[in-house]
């Protein structure tokens, strides 16, 4: 392989599940863009988002660090934010890179991101309602939005709050699919790389699909007919022994009373935009191959965080199932060739390998591990537990923690009873098994390192 590459495209995408990657329902390839970078990428089939949220997410991977030990807990958070840890694309800027952002933003830096770097392209939702509006097109009637919202009662600082988030309503985006904002995003990539340069670029593309509401053009609206989909058995079902209050989450009340008919629907819309975004991502990518960059450019495809679609009777993110905290995550690193790692990773290790891939030098007390060496020698990562955090939104409100290794996941709350999952016997996760006394001691073992990492990351939580 060669001694580095010089390039960095980084592809993100919103609520897309691990699952999704290479499915096939109703007969239709889900992610067929996707497959075939996969086919030529390392693959880490267990990577973890640090928090089922989209800021507090984005910004841990992109500065290194912990929700908690940056700052950023919250989407709508206003305190203070991750002003110390320098973001990857200061870095990259800092080190002689054209650094171009393309899509949704959602990370929070203080000083802002485009304070601290000289973007050469920035492009994001701003530019597609104007790009709309030169075309007279609505992105939706003011008087339908209401309809995709659903409140529930979310607890905020102790107190019980109506708050609103998507619902799982479906409908068909009226425009034409190339009007779709991660459509025309996709466009504003493959412009930016057919655009001349003389020095290395690092090219951040960050797109709003699969994330809901669910409304999206044809052909992707009847692309996956819902009565032939094959869902998981847990759909519509919560797990044995779960902690009551589970059913008081904003996962669990956007769940409630929602039928399998309108599941499959929900599956439908999702796979849909799952594919209007991986059809996007191929124009970008060869684009890549077109401009002669493929063999001196690193690739990344990941995603913030997952989504429940109805599993454990629950829908969007923002619990600790495995639907929810684990992500795809593809890394192409030209002449490595395919890998596949099945040692949990999280997303935190990003921002060092890429560094290091990159031959860059990683800024310290970073909180993840660099995975460089195993993607060099195809060595797998060494065992340890990763971590996801969840406080609440906007305000602090239902905690919980998770510790995941290969085998299990513990999820803690200072609020209700905790949780044990066996991954390898149980993958679904439908049994609880903290309150079972043959697991007490791995249950403990566990329980106490979830409590020194806390400690040691500046995790207030109550252990």
């Amino acid at each position: 392989m060669p001694d580095r590459p010089h390039n960095l495209l980084f592809v993100m995408a919103d609520h897309q599940r691990a699952d999704s990657l290479g499915m096939v329902q109703a007969g239709v390839q889900a992610t067929p863009a996707l497959k075939h970078l996969a086919a030529r990428a390392a693959v880490f089939s267990r990577a973890y988002s640090t928090c089922p949220l989209c800021v507090p997410a984005r910004t841990a991977l992109f500065t290194g660090k912990y929700p908690t030990a940056n700052g950023v807990v919250y989407n709508d958070w206003t305190g203070e934010t991750a002003g110390d840890h320098k973001p990857l694309q200061q870095c990259l800027h800092e080190a002689g890179y054209d650094v171009a952002h393309v899509g949704v933003h959602h990370i929070r830096v203080r000083p802002g991101l485009r304070e601290r770097v000289p973007f050469c392209l920035w492009v994001d939702e701003s530019d597609h309602r104007r790009y709309l509006a030169e075309r007279g097109l609505e992105p939706m009637p003011a008087e339908a939005a209401g309809a995709f919202r659903r409140g529930i009662l979310e607890m905020q600082e102790g107190e019980l709050t109506r708050v609103e988030y998507s619902n799982t309503r479906t409908a068909v985006w009226p425009h034409a699919a190339e009007h779709f904002k991660d459509a025309y995003w996709c466009r504003r990539a493959v412009e930016f790389l057919r655009a001349p340069r003389a020095r290395p670029f690092a090219l951040f593309l960050f797109l709003w699909a699969p994330h809901p509401p669910l409304i999206l053009p044809e052909p992707y609206a009847s692309m996956f007919d819902p009565g032939a989909l094959e869902l998981p058995a847990n759909v519509g079902a919560p797990a044995e022994g779960e902690p009551p209050g589970r059913r008081r989450g904003i996962a669990a009340q956007l769940a409630e009373g929602v039928t399998m008919g309108e599941w499959r629907r929900v599956w439908a819309a999702h796979l849909g935009l799952v594919r209007l975004a991986d059809d996007g991502i191929g124009q970008v990518l060869q684009a890549l191959e077109e401009q002669g960059f493929v063999e001196d450019t690193l690739v990344v495809f990941t995603v913030d965080h997952g989504e429940h679609l109805g599993q454990h009777a629950m829908y969007q993110k923002m619990e600790m199932y495995e639907p929810a905290i684990r992500v795809p995550l593809l890394l192409h690193v030209p002449g490595a060739g395919p890998q596949a790692f099945g040692a949990p990773v999280s997303h935190l290790d990003m921002m060092p390998t890429l560094l290091e891939l990159l031959g860059l030098d990683a800024p310290k007390a970073m909180d993840g591990v660099s995975l460089a060496s195993s993607v060099r020698d195809g060595a797998e990562p060494p065992a340890r537990a990763v971590y996801s955090q969840y406080s609440g939104n906007p305000t602090p409100g239902l905690m919980r923690r998770a510790v995941v290794t290969r085998r299990w996941k513990y999820v803690h709350d200072p609020d209700d009873a905790p949780e044990l999952y066996d991954l390898e016997a149980d993958p679904l996760e439908m049994r609880n098994l903290a309150g079972d006394p043959a697991h007490a001691e791995t249950v403990a073992r566990l329980h106490a390192v979830g409590r020194d990492w806390a400690a040691a990351h500046g995790d207030r939580i109550p252990f």
